[in-house]
């Protein structure tokens, strides 16, 4: 009995998905809840994990294919044999059998790609393969189309030339060498996004700096208490952030809004993206009606986060919506920074690095750490007015904590 292997059912943010790898081939045996293939989205890699056990039949969509929500992405032959399953799975499905078939001279592309490389008079011999085994995907010929628009005499590239899916491209000429790589789904859809902030919004950004002597203080007196107290989470100064942020946005409504056509949206809860490095880009996910939250659970919500950005697991839910969003560029030794408002929201706070700097003090020059803020805010929504007292009301808070308890 064959199973249909679907993609996930995307949430109304995303459109549709790439297939990026496929971890079983066809032939081969496979477990219940054993990752299959990856799909990668504009915000995450999904896993899609076997239903049953038996052997991976017809693979329908190969790497590099577009697929949507639910299409069906191959089959598994239930209860099958590994050593029987070869002989039922498709040749189609085969890209290593059809490329000895097919000979230098025909090299082996996907349906789309042949059909639109014949509507634009493209010859696939010429194009660089990035599927998996050299097959050439419809996005290595929608590049192709481009260059040939761009340069009419591009230098062909054989498809024997790229050696994995994704694969680098390297040109070498004498000493100097530059290595093309294809743009990843996440990387495209930051470029999309950024270039969409600045271009629709009144983008402005203004500066303060916050003494971080009494939170470091505090940190330091309560850090190795704290984290017994909750069971191994670790005080750091995100958290510190967070609340002082979300009771600023208490007080400025606007900073927390959103435009939404010809209407403001005001929320009544403070959902705070926190920015986190992976290694496929800057990732933002969501601390849910964080200004409900203690320290503890904020620091415990921001390391969750970071592992599972790490291993690349965190999931489309935890990065969408998202009312004011915090980016802390000090972890890689910023000094000072204009962070980009993410779309839908009205602002965006950078932290940087904390630097020791002398600092008259009573009239006294004294040596303190000090940090730079940037608030970086659409002026369309929010007045300078508002913007620097908003950022004014987070250093207070930040040199003087007890205020976060007193609610002054």
């Amino acid at each position: 009995m064959a199973i249909e292997i679907k993609a996930p059912t995307f949430p109304e943010s995303v459109a549709d998905g790439t297939v990026a790898t496929w971890h079983k081939q066809p032939g081969e045996a496979v477990k219940r809840d054993e990752l299959i293939v990856d799909i990668e989205t504009d915000k995450v890699v999904l896993e899609v994990l076997a239903t049953a056990d038996g052997v991976l039949g017809a693979i329908v969509k190969g790497e590099g294919d577009t697929v949507l929500s639910d299409e069906v992405l191959g089959s598994i032959v239930e209860g099958g044999a590994a050593a029987a399953a070869p002989a039922a799975a498709p040749a189609a499905a085969a890209p290593a059998a059809a490329a000895a078939d097919a000979g230098e001279d025909d090299p082996v592309a996907a349906p789309a790609a042949r059909k639109l490389a014949e509507e634009n008079g493209i010859d696939l011999a010429t194009v660089a393969g990035t599927g998996k085994g050299g097959r050439i995907t419809k996005e290595d010929v929608v590049a192709a189309v481009a260059n040939k628009k761009s340069a009419p005499a591009p230098v062909a590239k054989p498809a024997a030339a790229a050696a994995a899916a994704a694969a680098p491209v390297v040109v070498a000429a004498g000493d100097r060498t530059e290595k093309r790589v294809p743009m990843t789904r996440l990387r495209a859809k930051i470029a999309e996004r950024l270039v969409e902030a600045q271009s629709n919004m009144a983008m402005l950004t203004t500066f303060n700096e916050v003494d971080m002597t009494e939170v470091m203080a505090l940190r330091s007196k309560y850090k190795d208490l704290f984290e017994k107290t909750h069971n191994g989470v670790r005080l750091g100064f995100m958290s510190f952030f967070v609340k002082a942020a979300t009771e600023a946005l208490k007080r400025f409504p606007a900073v927390n809004a959103s435009i939404d056509g010809n209407d403001i949206v005001y929320h009544g809860y403070a959902d705070v993206g926190v920015a986190v490095s992976s290694d496929r880009g800057l990732v933002v996910p969501v601390l849910r009606n964080a200004e409900s939250m203690s320290l503890a659970e904020i620091e415990n919500g921001i390391a969750t986060f970071g592992k599972k950005a790490r291993d690349g697991k965190l999931a489309i839910e935890e990065m969408t919506g998202g009312t004011f969003t915090i980016t802390n560029g000090g972890t890689f030794g910023s000094m000072m920074s204009t962070p980009i408002v993410n779309p839908p929201q009205a602002a965006i706070l950078g932290m940087h690095n904390i630097i020791q700097r002398p600092m008259a003090i009573n009239g006294q020059v004294v040596i303190r750490p000090m940090m730079y803020l940037a608030l970086s805010y659409d002026h369309r929504l929010i007045d300078g007015k508002e913007a620097v007292t908003f950022l004014v009301t987070i250093k207070n808070l930040l040199e003087d904590p007890s205020r976060l308890l007193l609610d002054i």
